[in-house]
């Protein structure tokens, strides 16, 4: 039986495989977006695919503290570029999701990823292996 720190990280990790679906179905799409959030191509290729493995571990539970971490260093990441972009004015389309995630940034999308980061530490902390 899980426990919530395993059911924390499998919501982030389902969270990531649907991101990484909805990228997958428009990757002309996704990178075109991700360049107008200021992400280079080849970073952007490395998101969607960092997506699918950080999240079918998560999901399967195999090196949870691992994908955890990977997966909180992400979340970061793009909390960190998104507050970057809004602080300077910008809001482009946030491309969370992929290319049809058409919605501009704002400062609820920090909010959103704050849901996801607080969940992710949970399921850090309650790890054991």
């Amino acid at each position: 039986m899980w426990d919530f720190g395993q059911w924390c990280g499998a919501f982030v990790g389902a969270v990531f495989i649907f991101s990484f679906v909805r990228k997958s179905m428009d990757v002309r799409g996704w990178i075109a977006q991700a360049n107008e959030l200021g992400v280079p191509s080849p970073i952007a290729l490395a998101v969607v695919t960092a997506e699918a493995g950080i999240g079918a571990l998560l999901v399967a539970q195999l090196w949870p503290r691992v994908a955890a971490g990977a997966s909180l260093v992400m979340l970061v990441g793009f909390s960190a570029l998104i507050a970057s972009l809004l602080l300077r004015g910008r809001r482009p389309a946030c491309a969370c999701f992929g290319a049809s995630s058409t919605k501009p940034i704002s400062w609820m999308s920090l909010v959103r990823n704050a849901t996801f980061i607080a969940a992710n530490v949970i399921a850090l902390l309650g790890t054991s292996s």
